[in-house]
């Protein structure tokens, strides 16, 4: 019988996919061995969102929240969690709140990331609020829209200052789209922010606590076809600093279940969305990688309940702005006090001495898991319900293709 039991919380919105996924593999780990001395027990279980008293005790160690970004009602909950209780959240319900692109944006340049240059307008349409209008009609001053757009420059992009899954994400090449694009964005407030033109590669990395998996993506394509299977395709360098600066703004904002996304251009990584409350974790966008993002959620939600990793509800921007506004780093020398700072955070060699000493065998389990016919019923499932009845044996056949490549790649090595 374990000495210690633990308890993680889903908070779900309409996926059904890597839950399942996350909850078939809680269930093979067993029993963990601690650096305590004492065995400990691991349990998931799914929020329901109902009544609750300030003062009641939670029964979570770990929330993984993929909701309340949206949900107002469990943000309220994770929130008196997390004040009260010290219960661990994936991620903090404060700064993804306060703290959404727009402020990512601003951070990231004031820490000297190559953020494209970027401008906040008005809204089209002032919101349907008495006060505001009243505002706006004093204040806001007049301002002429394509001058602010020749800062700039063509091709730019509009989108949402804290928007998420591309939704209302226009390409302006000229001034009539972008009055059209403006016109439409009513009662949104919009970035003009400049394209990155002649890019190399987009890099869409997922990061989950201290690791980190950096993925070609074709924004181009449908979402099944986005993440191309492609290893090698950035430099060592490039590949460390896309890795970089993921861990960068997840440590800065205690953002620990994320993904960024960077355009690659030369030597120049330019960070373009780096805050993203529920990044894509779809089985049927995923495929190859999504045995990696199950198995990185597992070992990291582990390690925080079986250590008793305490929440950092404070931030600690001093610290990081301290190297941004220092004149005598180089860029470079600035990228290497941002990664001590992250991994100092993450508590990364910490955590990787603990994955190699009790939870080496994970990536067998998981592996397991992906060959087995729960993995093929969860995947039958999930397209049954994703595509129409006439693609089903077309994605089926597709997902099952990367599946199996996926696990010629990943099959542990066995010693005698």
């Amino acid at each position: 019988m374990a000495d210690v039991e633990h308890t993680i919380g889903l908070l779900l919105g309409t996926e059904d996919d890597w839950p399942r996924a996350f909850e078939a593999l809680v269930r093979r780990l067993g029993v963990v061995p601690g650096p305590d001395g004492k065995s400990h027990r691991i349990s998931s279980v799914r929020v329901t969102i109902e009544p609750f008293n300030l003062r009641y005790k939670p029964r979570h160690d770990l929330v993984i929240d993929r909701l309340a970004y949206w949900y107002y009602h469990p943000r309220e909950w994770l929130k008196k969690i997390a004040l009260m209780d010290d219960v661990y959240l994936l991620n903090s319900p404060f700064t993804f709140q306060s703290m959404e692109k727009h402020a990512a944006y601003c951070a990231m340049m004031r820490l000297g990331l190559k953020v494209p240059e970027t401008v906040l307008v008005p809204y089209k349409n002032p919101l349907d609020n008495s006060r505001y209008a009243y505002t706006a009609a004093r204040y806001n001053e007049q301002f002429d829209l394509d001058a602010t757009a020749a800062q700039v420059g063509y091709p730019m992009y509009m989108k949402p200052y804290d928007g998420g899954a591309w939704v209302g994400v226009s390409k302006i090449r000229n001034p009539d789209e972008l009055h059209a694009a403006y016109d439409a964005s009513g009662e949104r407030l919009m970035h003009l922010q400049s394209s990155v033109e002649g890019y190399d590669v987009f890099a869409r990395s997922l990061s989950i606590g201290p690791e980190t998996m950096v993925m070609k993506f074709r924004p181009e394509q449908p979402m099944h076809n986005r993440y191309e299977v492609q290893h090698g395709f950035l430099t060592d360098a490039q590949g460390d600093e896309v890795v970089t600066i993921s861990r960068l703004v997840n440590a800065f904002f205690r953002w620990e279940f994320n993904s960024c996304e960077s355009l690659v251009r030369g030597d120049d990584v330019h960070p373009i969305d780096y805050a993203n409350a529920c990044p894509d974790v779809a089985i049927t966008s995923l495929h190859y990688y999504f045995p990696w993002a199950m198995a990185a959620l597992l070992r990291w939600s582990v390690y925080c309940v079986v250590t008793g990793r305490k929440p950092r509800l404070d931030t600690d921007m001093s610290a990081y702005f301290a190297v941004g506004d220092d004149p005598s780093l180089s860029y470079a020398e600035k990228l290497a006090a941002y990664r001590k700072l992250a991994d100092d955070y993450f508590e990364a060699d910490r955590y990787a001495d603990f994955c190699a000493r009790y939870l080496g065998h994970v990536d067998e389990i998981v592996h397991e898991w992906v060959t087995s016919d729960e993995y093929q019923s969860l995947l039958r499932e999930t397209v049954r319900a994703a595509y129409p009845v006439h693609e089903h044996e077309k994605f089926l056949a597709h997902f099952g293709g990367l599946t199996d490549a996926w696990i010629r790649d990943n099959t542990p090595s066995r010693h005698p």
